[in-house]
């Protein structure tokens, strides 16, 4: 996992040194928004329409920030919009590779496509990329934004009015998202890139700290904000379903598993039986990422035969209304 420097590529890790050990993830550096108009969003500039085969998502299977796109891509029947190319599983020397040249960009690396939208950029090259086809540009790098646009900029080419952000929901999604976050979805990332044992156990008691506090709030409601599904709902779900089979091993969040959680593991099941959803989770590509592109971690690339998952499995979930 490198980094451009004023445009070039330089395959560096993490620096952890000048933070006591402690993982911090920089914010995405593109935020523009694609509007119903074409109109400005809530940040970046305006110029970006809702048209059909504009846009093109680059992502990776394995990544949970990129699988919250794929998610909502499929839930607000995008994809004949908006197609999608994903990365090979392994992210080594050179970042994020795509198996052949990029047919829209004709690029080799991710990096690359961050060079084209700018020569000079300074940071990582991440996943989900949302490109522009008619400006030659990156719209947004931000996952979360990215979903709000997939929430609502297509509708009216789409026909869909799904919600996953209502009006009268906003603000208790803010505030799960706000906590899940900071104590789940960067947080195991926060356990697994610790360098010192102090920022590790930091790290990981805040996780399961939240995990406790999300299976107790789910013992009420069936999903965050209520009997709605949201976006609070697709945020969360994405660390889960990675969680038993990585992160209790790779990045040492093994406290307690999400199957020892009896509302969490019933929420997960419930949230993955959702029609298409299952079809955005590829766990082999998962294992395959984490456990062989981390070398300071996974020094000897071996991914692990188990756990055995079945997300298939009966849920409780319909048992439970609105708080």
């Amino acid at each position: 996992m490198g980094l451009l420097v004023d445009g070039v590529w330089k395959d560096q890790w993490y620096d952890t040194k000048s933070s006591g050990g402690r993982f911090v993830r920089k914010e995405s550096a593109f935020r523009n928004w694609i509007t119903t108009d074409g109109s400005a969003g809530p940040s970046g500039t305006e110029g970006f329409k809702a048209e059909a085969d504009r846009y093109h998502l680059f992502v990776s299977l394995a990544c949970p920030w990129a699988h919250r796109t794929l998610i909502f891509r499929k839930l607000k029947g995008l994809e004949d919009l908006i197609p999608v190319t994903a990365v090979e599983p392994l992210m080594l020397e050179n970042g994020w590779t795509f198996r052949t040249p990029d047919p829209v960009t004709g690029s080799n690396y991710a990096w690359q496509i961050y060079v084209k939208a700018d020569p000079n950029y300074n940071g990582r090259a991440t996943v989900p990329i949302l490109w522009d086809k008619k400006t030659g540009t990156i719209v947004n790098n931000e996952s979360a934004e990215i979903i709000r646009m997939f929430n609502s900029a297509f509708n009216d080419l789409t026909g869909s009015r799904s919600d996953y952000y209502p009006a009268d929901l906003r603000s208790e999604i803010d505030r799960i998202n706000d906590r899940v976050y900071d104590g789940v979805n960067n947080g195991v990332y926060r356990a697994g890139f610790a360098t010192t044992q102090q920022a590790y156990e930091e790290a990981v008691t805040e996780v399961f700290d939240t995990l406790d506090w999300l299976d107790d709030l789910l013992g009420t409601r069936r999903y965050l904000a209520g009997d709605r599904l949201t976006e609070a709902d697709w945020r969360l779900f994405t660390t889960l379903i990675r969680f038993d089979a990585v992160y209790v091993g790779h990045f040492k969040c093994n406290l307690r598993r999400i199957a020892d959680y009896p509302n969490l593991s019933n929420f997960l099941r419930d949230l993955y039986q959702t029609p298409g959803v299952d079809e955005t989770v590829d766990l082999a590509t998962i294992k395959q990422h984490y456990y062989g592109s981390h070398g300071s971690i996974n020094p000897n690339g071996i991914v692990p035969a188990g756990p055995d998952l079945d997300f298939d499995a009966p849920h409780d979930r319909d048992r439970l209304k609105a708080a």
